[in-house]
């Protein structure tokens, strides 16, 4: 037989070989994020999908579930045995050009850029395309193909092609078919599996991967399992009602060509209830006796970190009461990250607030006054000089260092150490007569004595101001004057006394409790609060070198330079 005999041959069988008895039906892709709530958002707001009115954890893409659920994760879907997925659009160049608007801040969109810079191309015979990810590590192509809108394919990643489009043909039932007569696949429904090699060989497991599994519906479990065990097909679980299940329909898992994990799901599968974190409440712990020191104080000392704090309202929104559910709290966690460094990798992310921790449901930090909103300011010309309001900064053109912030010149984070998208540790030790406080961001050290101390002189002031002491019960209490103003927090001058009270609440929660008073701004004391969670196991604060390849300073004041010259030259 001649060799193109043969390669027709082949081709015939592979178009006419029977499916299987038990056919399945693809149902949904199952990807990983720290918060189903703003993966539906991001899912229904850039690519089209919709909410589903029944469920908070998946979105119906044109027919096809995406599934999110809260787990960690080891890295992308890049590289796995299910590199990306594909949805089509209309109109592709207006499409990428609508989300290079939106940029990566916040929970944008990351672009895949070509060499030339582009953010799409144009493949002669097939359509055009483009890459994208989701804030969670998800690759995902955007093909212009009007014949297939909407969830377009599942592109797979294998040792060999060949054999693993033959496995979801002869294994799962998918029709053979060939995209635009360019790329061989199978379809289920409306769906394409495409195919193609692995540049390393075998690609990676998609178990904690971005996208953990794919998932086909049966119409009867227990005949699919007895067929696929015909064909030698290595389960990973059996059937079973999953834990946290909302209806009966069982679910397995097998092992799938190039490490890909597959469930099969009985029709009316539903997915589970999961624990999405636990979580510290702002409402009264039981009462705690701290540990003492052995020279008879409060026992303070450790690693302390406020990542579970991370996303809080500073001020509580108007018409807003009570608590959070967890949900909507593991939401605005994640959602405080996007906004400033979603663009590292997810499973850096993770482990910088440590992922599965407690989440705080507390409504807002502000809470005193008890509407948890700043008091009034007062009004001018009394506060003139005060925090935000006083005289302008050089407006465009720094004329040296001075004029640049405290955080550009890696000075100081400021006077209260509220948590952010990273670095929220707080290590405090204990000596007699002292307790000293090491944020993790700039590493600032202050020295707190908690004995009486000779008067401070009021002409001598500083960024963190003159600290002092006392222990109050379980609490330390740290009063704070003679600040500089060139720290402010939130408009506070130099005028301000800043009192914190540290109370170890229960054995693994630290409460802080700081009460800003600076009558030039606020007509009132105010007091906010968020507690701090003792990380014995993992939790470290390593080097930060602010200072170490800061090109910022240098450019900035490189810059002004420049722009000095440009104006000079132009008065001549």
């Amino acid at each position: 037989m001649s060799r193109k005999n043969l390669v027709v041959a082949l081709a015939l069988a592979w178009l006419i070989a029977p499916l299987p008895a038990a056919a399945a039906d693809y149902h949904h892709v199952h990807i990983t994020t720290a918060s189903p709530l703003q993966a539906v958002g991001w899912y229904t707001r850039y690519l089209g999908c919709e909410a589903l009115t029944d469920r908070t954890d998946a979105v119906d893409c044109y027919g096809t579930e995406v599934v999110f659920v809260p787990q960690t994760t080891t890295g992308s879907s890049q590289g796995t045995g299910v590199d990306h997925i594909g949805f089509s659009v209309a109109d592709l160049p207006a499409k990428m050009a609508e989300l290079e608007a939106v940029g990566v801040r916040g929970s944008g969109v990351r672009l895949q850029r070509n060499d030339d810079g582009s953010t799409w191309r144009d493949v002669p015979g097939l359509f055009k395309l483009a890459f994208i990810f989701d804030p969670w590590g998800t690759r995902i192509e955007l093909v212009e193909d009007p014949e297939t809108l909407g969830f377009h394919h599942v592109h797979l990643s294998a040792a060999d092609p060949a054999a693993t489009l033959a496995w979801y043909r002869d294994v799962l039932g998918g029709q053979p078919a060939s995209l635009k007569g360019r790329l061989d696949g199978v379809k289920f429904g409306g769906v394409w599996f495409l195919v193609t090699p692995n540049a390393e060989g075998e690609p990676g497991t998609t178990v904690e991967r971005a996208i953990d599994h794919i998932a086909f519906v049966v119409d009867d479990m227990d005949a699919s399992v007895a067929e696929f065990r015909g064909q030698n097909v290595e389960f990973e679980t059996e059937p079973a009602v999953p834990e946290g299940g909302r209806t009966a329909a069982r679910r397995a898992f097998v092992f799938g060509p190039d490490r890909v994990r597959v469930a099969l799901i009985e029709s009316g599968f539903a997915g589970m209830d999961t624990d999405i974190g636990s979580t510290i409440l702002t409402t009264e712990l039981d009462s705690f006796d701290p540990p003492q020191t052995p020279w008879g104080e409060p026992d303070l000392q450790g690693i302390w970190t406020s990542s579970s704090a991370v996303g809080i309202p500073f001020e509580r929104p108007e018409g807003a009461d009570g608590e959070v559910t967890a949900e909507e709290a593991i939401a605005r966690h994640e959602g405080r990250l996007l906004g400033g460094i979603w663009g590292y990798e997810r499973e850096w992310r993770d482990t910088t607030l440590e992922y599965g921790s407690a989440v705080s449901t507390q409504m807002a930090m502000v809470i005193d006054p008890p509407d948890g909103r700043l008091p009034e300011r007062v009004a001018a010309p009394a506060r003139a000089l005060a925090g935000d309001e006083r005289a302008p900064r050089r407006a465009v053109t720094p004329g040296g260092p001075e004029d640049l912030s405290t955080w550009v010149r890696c000075i100081t984070r400021g006077l209260i150490p509220t948590p952010g998208g990273y670095n929220n540790g707080l290590q405090i030790v204990q000596g007699p007569g002292y307790v000293a406080i090491q944020r993790e961001m700039i590493h600032e050290t202050r020295v707190v004595p908690t004995t009486p101390q000779p008067q401070m002189s009021n002409s001598i002031s500083a960024y963190q101001g003159s600290a002092l002491g006392r222990w109050e019960g379980n609490t330390l209490v740290v009063e704070t004057t003679n600040f500089n103003g060139g720290a402010s927090f939130r408009g506070t001058t130099e005028n301000l006394t800043l009192t914190e009270r540290y109370t170890r609440v229960a054995a693994g929660v630290l409460e802080y409790q700081f009460t800003v008073d600076d009558p030039t701004v606020w007509t009132r004391p105010w007091t906010g609060m968020f507690r701090w969670d003792l990380d014995p196991s993992q939790y470290e604060l390593v080097e930060y070198s602010c200072h170490e390849g800061n090109y910022g300073m240098t450019n900035i004041l490189s810059g002004a330079r420049a722009r000095d010259a440009e104006a000079a030259g132009g008065q001549q």
